[in-house]
């Protein structure tokens, strides 16, 4: 059973990441800038925008975070972002997720600036996507899919199952691993006797936001296991997946851990989507 370690897999993207942006300021006087609004106090919001400021120095990338507090009114959010779309010096902006309820996380989205949507989530990057014309990948499917490269993973005349289908995460990797040329299947947690689907998938993908969702009866002998959650245990309050990682990972050839899989290859490919929105920006 190979332990899929984002961790590491990350920290080599993020040099590559590193060494392009060192290149930058000679020839365009600058380095990429990628501003991040935080609405309110939430937990996970607090450590999620904290990692991609890490994230960002590391790469060399200049970091704005901006915190709003909680009652900020929702007209007063999409002004701000529109002074970001229209500010030269910004080239990726991310609204961290999830909003305050009185907020539409679909406005903000489709207020950011197509071509500074480092998410990918922006209405036309998402129909780059499914049509094939020139796009902002979503940053978690993209780091699925630099996972299973990592490990010699070739997606093509595989079976491929996704548990999820969101905009975020289910769909579009199953759009990708479909690009791939794997068979796919989506799926959700109200799919009538889910694990006699899951148990034909040769890759299986997990983003259903229900801890230890997934267990060993689920899973086919040397499967591919990617574990997208991030919940607490409810028994005992630690981090863990979507997956009951103990119980399935013996069976898998390969699985990913939680936390230290999907995440870091998330923000990995964030910084990379910035550079590119840098890059793209530059050749207009």
């Amino acid at each position: 059973m190979i332990l899929i370690d984002g961790k590491q897999i990350s920290a080599s993207l993020k040099e590559s990441i590193r060494e392009q942006v060192a290149l930058l300021p000679e020839k365009y006087g600058r380095v990429p800038h990628l501003v991040v609004v935080r609405v309110g106090e939430d937990p996970a919001s607090v450590v999620y925008v904290r990692n991609k400021a890490k994230a960002c120095e590391a790469c060399g990338i200049r970091n704005t975070t901006i915190v709003l507090p909680e009652e900020t009114a929702e007209e007063a959010l999409l002004e701000k972002i529109c002074a970001l779309n229209a500010d030269d010096s910004v080239d990726g902006i991310l609204v961290q997720l999830p909003l305050p309820g009185h907020i539409s996380e679909a406005k903000v989205i489709e207020t950011i600036a197509r071509e500074k949507d480092v998410d990918g989530f922006h209405p036309l990057n998402v129909a780059g996507l499914w049509q094939k014309t020139p796009h902002m990948a979503p940053c978690t499917p993209s780091g699925i899919m630099k996972l299973l490269e990592a490990i010699g993973i070739d997606p093509k005349g595989k079976r491929a199952v996704v548990i999820g289908r969101s905009n975020i995460v289910g769909l579009p990797v199953a759009k990708m691993l479909l690009d791939a040329n794997a068979t796919v299947t989506t799926c959700h947690t109200r799919t009538v006797d889910m694990p006699s689907v899951t148990r034909e998938a040769d890759i299986l993908v997990v983003a259903a936001g229900r801890p230890k969702m997934v267990t060993a009866d689920m899973v086919k002998e040397g499967a591919v296991v990617i574990d997208v959650g991030m919940d607490r245990d409810p028994e005992t309050g630690k981090l863990c997946g979507d997956v009951d990682f103990d119980a399935v990972a013996p069976k898998t050839m390969a699985i990913t851990p939680v936390p230290g899989g999907v995440g870091p290859m998330t923000i990995a490919c964030l910084m990379e989507n910035t550079l590119k929105c840098f890059l793209e920006l530059h050749r207009q």
